[in-house]
């Protein structure tokens, strides 16, 4: 399984990444060895997942995702709400 994530940071900014495992990324990233973005921007919770049988499938996904627009995204996580 692959997952889609859309992680909210510190400031407020919106972060999208891939991963077999939720809760260890989410944990590397706030212990700061996640991807560069959010070294420089603290994580603060998770808001938003998709989940793929396979990493082409999530990582078509995560490129449609960081595509889209702020709005577009807390449109996104506002529709699982």
């Amino acid at each position: 399984m692959y997952y889609v994530y859309l992680i909210q940071c510190e400031d407020k900014s919106i972060y999208t990444g891939i991963t077999t495992d939720l809760e260890r990324r989410f944990q590397e990233h706030k212990d700061k060895i996640g991807g560069h973005y959010t070294r420089a921007h603290k994580v603060e919770k998770i808001l938003y997942t998709e989940k793929f049988q396979n990493r082409s499938e999530a990582l078509k996904r995560e490129s449609e995702i960081k595509r889209m627009s702020r709005n577009a995204k807390l449109t996104l996580i506002d529709r699982t709400r």
